[in-house]
Formats: C-alpha cells, sequence, structure tokens
C-alpha cells in the first residue's frame, strides 16, 4: 500500500470512527420528566405531547415519572442534568407556581431555577356535585348549601392544591363557609363525591370527564374566564353571578436555567409545530385539556402573575402543608 492509498484509508477510517458518536448525540432521547404517577393528567398531556414532539425534534422523546415529595424530586430530576436540551420538566402550576409559596423550604426556585420553554395546555377546574345533590348550577349549589344546617364537605386532592385554593376563592364570593375535606390525591376525592361522602369537588375537566360522561358526576361550574370547549353547555361561575373564581391548572415546559438560548429556541418551535397538529389537538380537547403553545416570554410573564397570585391567597389564608 503507497503513502497517498494509507492516508486515504486511515482519514476514513478516523471519519467511520467518528460518525457512530455524532449520529448517537443527535439521535439521544429527549426526556420530559414528570414530577407525578404515571396515569394522571399531567402524564396523559406529556405521553400525547411527546409522541408529536418526537417527530418535530426528529428524535426520541420519552416520558420518566419521578413522582414524591410535591414535586420536588422530578424537579431536582431535571436540574442535575445536563442543559443540552434533551431533559426537560414538564409541571403544572402547582408545582411551579404554588410550591414556592406553600412550604417554607422548596429544593429549587422555578423562576431562578428554571427557563420556560412554552405553555402546553390550559387545564382548568370545573365544579362537580354529586348527581343527589339538588342543584343543576353552581347558583342552586351555592342557595342550597346556604339552607344546610351544616356547610356542605368539599372535598379536594390535598391541602394547598388547586382544587382547595379554587374552594377558597369560592367562600369570599358566596359568603358560605364550606367544609374542607381534604384527601390525599384527587382519585379518593372523586370517588367519595360519587359515592356521596362529599357533596362536591373542584376538579381538573381531563379528570372528572369520563365521570360526567357516565352520569356519576354533575358539572355545575367552571372556574375560568371562558367555557371549556368539552363541556359547552356548563356556564362559568362569572356567568352565574359568582366573581373571582378562576382556577387555571396550566401545564408548561421548563428547562434549566442555564440552557442555551439556541437550544430553548428550538425546542420553542417544535413545541409550537407539535400544538398545531390537529389531530395532538384533537386528543387533547378529547382528554379534557385546551392546548396553547406560547413564547418564553409569555409562559414567564404567566408564571410570574401566577405565583404572585396564588401566593397572596395562601398567605391570607394561612395555609400549611400536610
Amino acid at each position: 500500500m503507497d503513502k497517498r492509498t494509507f492516508l486515504g484509508v486511515w482519514a476514513a477510517a478516523a471519519l467511520l470512527t467518528a460518525l457512530p458518536a455524532a449520529a448517537q448525540h443527535s439521535q439521544a432521547p429527549t426526556r420530559i420528566v414528570v414530577s407525578f404517577s404515571a396515569g394522571g393528567p399531567v402524564d396523559m398531556a406529556a405521553r400525547i405531547v411527546a409522541e408529536q414532539l418526537s417527530k418535530e425534534l426528529n428524535r426520541p422523546v420519552i416520558v420518566d415519572n419521578k413522582p414524591g415529595a410535591s414535586g420536588f424530586l422530578g424537579a431536582q430530576e431535571v436540574l442535575r442534568a445536563p442543559v443540552d436540551g434533551n431533559t426537560i420538566w414538564i409541571s403544572s402550576v402547582g408545582t411551579a407556581a404554588i410550591n414556592p409559596s406553600l412550604f417554607e423550604t422548596i429544593p429549587y426556585n422555578t423562576q431562578k431555577n428554571f427557563r420556560p420553554v412554552s405553555l402546553i395546555a390550559n387545564n382548568v377546574e370545573v365544579f362537580v356535585v354529586n348527581p343527589k345533590v339538588p342543584a343543576r348550577n353552581a347558583s342552586e349549589f351555592v342557595e342550597y348549601s346556604r339552607k344546610q344546617p351544616e356547610p356542605p364537605a368539599i372535598a379536594s386532592s390535598g391541602i394547598g392544591g388547586i382544587p382547595h385554593l379554587a374552594m377558597l376563592q369560592l367562600k369570599p364570593s358566596t359568603g358560605v363557609n364550606f367544609l374542607h375535606v381534604p384527601y390525599r390525591g384527587m382519585a379518593q376525592a372523586i370517588t367519595d363525591v360519587i359515592g356521596g361522602q362529599a357533596a362536591g369537588v373542584f376538579a381538573d375537566v381531563a379528570a372528572v370527564l369520563p365521570h360526567i360522561e357516565a352520569g356519576r358526576l354533575r358539572p355545575v361550574g367552571i372556574a375560568a374566564a371562558q367555557r371549556h370547549p368539552a363541556l359547552p353547555d356548563v356556564p362559568t361561575f362569572e356567568e352565574q353571578g359568582i366573581a373571582a373564581v378562576d382556577s387555571n391548572n396550566w401545564y408548561a415546559l421548563f428547562v434549566p436555567a442555564q440552557t442555551p438560548d439556541n437550544i430553548v429556541a428550538d425546542l420553542n418551535a417544535a413545541v409550537g409545530k407539535a400544538l398545531a397538529n390537529d389531530a395532538l389537538r384533537d386528543r387533547l380537547v378529547r382528554a379534557g385539556t385546551q392546548p396553547q403553545a406560547s413564547t418564553e416570554a409569555e409562559m414567564k410573564q404567566l408564571l410570574d402573575a401566577d405565583t404572585a397570585k396564588w401566593g397572596a391567597l395562601i398567605k391570607a389564608n394561612n395555609i400549611k402543608p400536610e
């Protein structure tokens, strides 16, 4: 073999050796870390979005459940990861904007340690009651509650969660001192409303939609500025003359704060394209969520506003976690 041939073969071999590493890097799977168990509303939204996002990013996108410690474990998992855009945190408003005011010590600061990628869904609360409760809407439920010798029991998924805070919004708007019954999770709270142990519960539309469709629960009011597309006949509290009951449990994607601008921009563009897909949007709406993308700046503004909003309500009611 002459010198020219040898150098050509050596260069080709070096190129082939380098290619797998480059290919592996470009095809490295992206993880969406969920701070909750599989099967819940946040997990459901993550899996629907991940499927389309993998097509937009041209690499696998997997969902990794890290439940526990009120969402802290999932958040810390993302903060320990490399800042290459391949580890993303999906957060509800609770873990991102409520926890900082609810807990005295918290191992992360959402606004300082994380950087928003995009909003992906608005997941508003609907107030549902046991069908045996003689109320067809929120106004009738309030009147029914006023006539009872004891305040009706209102279930929630736990102290400081959106369902609890929505109930606290309802109290000053109606003058009714409802009995709060916190559970350790929404599943048992819904089960006990269906069983009649509690009169009603605020819940994500996604969590109760199958029970509404089956007639096991009756929706009486939407805790948002507009009606929900999956429940077009259910009026908002505002429409029924009950003000200031607005509890949007949004879901959003975040990455560590040090993630470079170009990576965040690429992720934001990919999320926007994914959420523009009609099939994906239809799946999210049918599941009870309202798909919506945002810019990074818009998501930051929403995070700041809700951190202040829920923080003020928590402080005013001296809420302490369980």
